[in-house]
């Protein structure tokens, strides 16, 4: 048996099919994953995120430890609500997680993976030694998150006045503090909604307001599918301490500047560089019938090979797709091994589908 979040009895009750997902049960979907997939493209639907680790971090070197410790730079978060995507690094340059980092009025609060709990904590404890600052990991704060271009919408008409004037006002990568709940207006599905940290016991009334509200209850599946149309990398597949982000698409969230700014990996980051970085994550799209997945081959003729590193239907295209760590000098068009056979693949920016438009 897993670890189970405030959530678990009521996925249950609507008939989830659980999974283990990094050590926790987990609901993959509630009876159709490409119904809940178009639900939440076309309206919205609700996620149980609980098993995601929030972490707060405080104290008088605050923003200082978070510099180093980051490779994108806290620093940019000049007011209290502001939110960044960052990479945590280890000395190689490899990716330790990826997290978002939002300002608070007492530091900064991190929401970062389940399956690397255990590890970004102590990686935390162990590298802010030295500094004046406090590490606080949350475990009695749950997460529930509704996505789609009409969730904001949703949600305003089930919240109290002033939570719902928060959700119209906010901005797209903020999150602020209203009583005991944190309403962030961030996701994981390339689709407009909210992240909603609060307290465990909450949970349920809550989330039962938001499907009695007609919301409807999405589960692993979907989030899967959705982010890997937004092109959004899952960690443990697209990303991982072998792998660099200027490997993994993500050198837009390496904050060179200032240059006097060290931060754990960036001399690893600045020889690669100096070398010449050697891969690239791609988006690959199948235009045969075939499904791609993650591990399969991926040849380009007279370059040389790659992986996949997640790949799927795509119930928005109705094609397959996938990301892959190519070399960097691969072009448009390449070859994927399925089932023994070579199947030809187009070559395309590693972000299918954003806020319902189909980008390729």
């Amino acid at each position: 048996m897993g670890q189970r979040t405030p959530l678990y009895d009521w996925h249950l009750a609507l008939g989830a099919k659980m999974v283990d997902f990094g050590g926790w049960d987990m609901p993959l979907h509630y009876g159709s994953q490409v119904e809940e997939h178009h639900q939440v493209r076309a309206d919205c639907g609700v996620f149980d995120v609980s098993h995601m680790t929030v972490i707060d971090v405080d104290g008088p070197a605050a923003t200082r430890c978070l510099q180093y410790l980051l490779a994108n730079d806290v620093a940019r978060l000049g007011s209290t609500g502001k939110a960044l995507y960052s990479t945590l690094l280890n000395e190689q340059g490899g990716v330790v997680d990826d997290l978002i980092v939002y300002r608070t009025e007492a530091g900064y609060r991190l929401v970062a993976n389940a399956a690397t709990r255990a590890k970004v904590v102590a990686w935390l404890q162990a590298h802010s030694a030295g500094y004046e600052v406090n590490v606080t990991p949350r475990p009695e704060l749950a997460i529930i998150a509704i996505q789609g271009p009409r969730a904001r919408d949703k949600v305003a008409e089930l919240v109290s006045w002033s939570r719902a004037a928060l959700i119209r006002e906010l901005q797209p990568f903020e999150g602020v503090a209203e009583g005991d709940w944190f309403i962030a207006r961030t996701g994981y599905t390339g689709e407009d909604g909210l992240e909603i940290i609060l307290p465990a016991e909450q949970a349920p009334v809550f989330f039962n307001d938001l499907v009695g509200a007609g919301i409807a209850p999405s589960g692993l599946g979907a989030r899967d599918t959705l982010r890997l149309e937004a092109g959004m990398n899952l960690y443990g597949q697209d990303i991982d301490e072998q792998h660099t982000p200027q490997t993994s698409n993500l050198g837009w969230c390496i904050a060179w500047q200032p240059a006097e700014r060290e931060f754990i990996g960036r001399s690893a980051l600045l020889n690669e560089i100096e070398r010449g970085v050697q891969e690239k994550l791609v988006g690959l799209v199948l235009e045969e019938r075939g499904v791609l997945r993650a591990h399969q081959v991926v040849r380009v003729a007279g370059i040389g090979e790659g992986e996949i590193t997640s790949g799927s239907f795509s119930p928005t295209l109705s094609k397959s797709i996938a990301l892959a760590r190519v070399p960097m000098a691969t072009g448009e068009r390449a070859e994927v091994e399925i089932r023994g056979k070579w199947y030809p693949v187009r070559v395309v920016k590693p972000t299918f589908v954003r806020h319902g438009k189909i980008l390729i």
